[in-house]
């Protein structure tokens, strides 16, 4: 029974990814900074999918403790997914350095790390897979996101390279994009629902693609449509435009 690691497994896509991969039968070391507010869900896991299902301490912006953490799993995971992620007010982050900088060491730095890590054991491996997500915002950068969308952008860049490097040693990466979820983060704001996943849609596409061994996956399909039209705008029309998503 092969085991799947998820970081950032208190958010409620982390709970809803685990929760699927538990149902087909995978095994679950669920992380997060808090490791303490997991303890419900692995009794939930345990108990209703009948798989292994542990909890361990993992803090995105700790890049020193990392490779502690990936050494202590037992058994080692054949899948790591980074789940967690940051996006606080823009206009915030813009004016405050330690914001900004928070935002992109979580959603950038602390993904890297650990996924070298991650990605060093499966090459040695000769099997694995790196599931990362990122979001469609990654794709143009624009004023509203203007902190986010690049962090998630270098992400992208990031993941399309080590899909690259990892190749050849059989270890497969994902960039998994998706666009508006209902989440308790976003609970306050009137989102279009045609457009907008939730957390059990975004664990179902997700499995879904990781089975196919989809190297680029939007949640909804056509937020990749979406995101074609608003990256071929040209760049004198588009510095003019204010997107709302």
């Amino acid at each position: 029974m092969e085991t799947i690691l998820i970081l950032g497994a208190t958010s409620d896509i982390g709970i809803a990814v685990a929760k699927k991969f538990a149902s087909q039968h995978y095994n679950i070391q669920l992380a997060a900074r808090k490791s303490a507010h997991l303890c419900a869900l692995v009794t939930d896991i345990q108990t209703h999918y009948q798989v292994n299902c542990t909890a361990h301490t993992f803090d995105a912006l700790k890049y020193y403790s990392h490779g502690a953490f990936f050494e202590k799993l037992n058994p080692k995971p054949d899948i790591t997914i980074t789940i967690f992620g940051m996006m606080d007010e823009e206009d915030l982050a813009f004016s405050d350095w330690e914001v900004a900088q928070r935002m992109i060491s979580t959603n950038y730095t602390g993904t890297v790390s650990i996924l070298n890590i991650a990605a060093r054991y499966y090459i040695r491996q000769k099997k694995g897979t790196i599931i990362g997500i990122s979001s469609v915002t990654g794709d143009r950068g624009r004023a509203g996101k203007l902190i986010y969308s690049s962090s998630k952008a270098a992400l992208n860049a990031y993941l399309s390279g080590l899909r690259n490097k990892c190749y050849k040693e059989n270890v497969h990466v994902m960039t998994v994009k998706p666009g508006l979820v209902y989440t308790r983060a976003t609970a306050h704001l009137p989102l279009p629902r045609l457009l907008t996943s939730t957390p059990a849609e975004f664990a179902d596409v997700l499995y879904c693609s990781f089975k196919k061994k989809k190297n680029v996956v939007y949640i909804k399909w056509f937020w990749r449509c979406i995101m074609v039209i608003v990256k071929n705008i040209p760049e004198f029309k588009f510095k003019k435009m204010t997107l709302w998503f």
